[in-house]
């Protein structure tokens, strides 16, 4: 019996720890970091505004549920600054021991703060353990500023675990999402009335509140077929989603899946899901650094045409 354990666990640290090149990891990180900065920059006007709320409203959750008041406007302002500050120190790979464990931090109650005045976004939590664990890892050995003082080191498991278990992450945070909806929804979900109630009550509920809603939902809610269809097809991409974990061929078709179940919410409700719909939650299942080395050979072409054009412009201005 120990020798067969020692076979599992050898087996999968084999495929966990796996010599991997420390572009990739850094090439995660600055997709990821790009995402949070252009997100968080979008969510810091909302998350200001709280600061005016009645403090009744506010219920905190997650890392801030032992406070029994709203901490003071100043102290917001400052936690919301300190997390785009410290979020480009993760994105540039500056100094990454520090800002990025700080920045995972101050990210997390900064998000969490907001979800404490009632909506909870729970679109926001793959993002956070993307940064949480990103944060402790050797993200930044590579494009980055730290990298120039030291220098790219070779392939190592050290790049490969942590994307590894940012795809464990992702497939989870799915497979979580199909048992809610079975236990949920139960037999009826499959059936495809539960999901078309949802979709029903929500449109309803946004008409009325004059919130934004689809005008897609209020012309397809008669088709029942269509709802059993897209009933099975969640519990599939959702409930399948450790497939993805096999293989980047079987990962590609998975992704592509989960792209047309996130849009065709976003026709139906019109929610946003930004962190899988940009692609970059799906990073880690292939070879990000490629798209990195394609906008850094742009770029040296773009500078290698300019150069020369303003030599020339600086020898006619002599």
């Amino acid at each position: 019996m120990e020798t067969e354990r020692k076979g599992l666990l050898a087996r999968l640290a084999d495929r966990t720890w796996v010599a991997t090149p420390a572009e990739r990891l850094a090439a995660v990180r600055l997709l990821v970091g790009l995402f949070v900065q252009v997100y968080f920059a979008l969510r810091l006007p909302h998350m200001l505004t709280y600061v005016g709320f009645p403090a009744r409203q506010f219920e905190p959750i997650g890392v801030l549920w032992l406070l029994e008041s709203p901490p003071p406007a100043a102290l917001v302002i400052a936690l919301g600054a300190a997390t785009w500050l410290s979020g480009l120190g993760f994105l540039l790979g500056w100094r990454f021991r520090v800002t990025g464990p700080l920045h995972a931090l101050l990210l997390l109650a900064s998000l969490t703060y907001c979800n404490s005045w009632g909506q909870i976004f729970h679109t926001e939590n793959m993002t956070v353990i993307y940064v949480l664990v990103l944060a402790v890892t050797r993200a930044a050995d590579a494009y980055s500023l730290d990298a120039r003082r030291r220098g790219v080191p070779a392939p190592h498991g050290r790049y490969g675990w942590p994307l590894a278990l940012l795809m464990v992450v992702a497939v989870a945070c799915y497979f979580i999402a199909g048992v809610a909806k079975v236990r949920w929804g139960g037999s009826g979900w499959a059936g495809g009335e539960v999901l078309r109630h949802t979709i029903a009550a929500d449109s309803m509920r946004k008409v009325v509140l004059g919130s934004q809603h689809s005008p897609v939902a209020e012309l397809l809610l008669g088709q029942v077929w269509l709802f059993r269809g897209l009933a099975v097809l969640t519990l599939v991409v959702e409930l399948g989603a450790p497939l993805a974990l096999l293989g980047r061929r079987i990962a590609l078709v998975w992704v592509v899946a989960v792209l047309g179940f996130h849009f065709g919410v976003f026709a139906l409700m019109a929610i946003l899901f930004p962190f899988p719909m940009t692609g970059v939650a799906f990073a880690p299942f292939f070879r990000p650094e490629r798209l990195i080395e394609w906008v850094r050979g742009r770029v040296r072409r773009l500078r290698g045409q300019i150069e020369p054009r303003r030599e020339a412009g600086l020898r006619e201005s002599d």
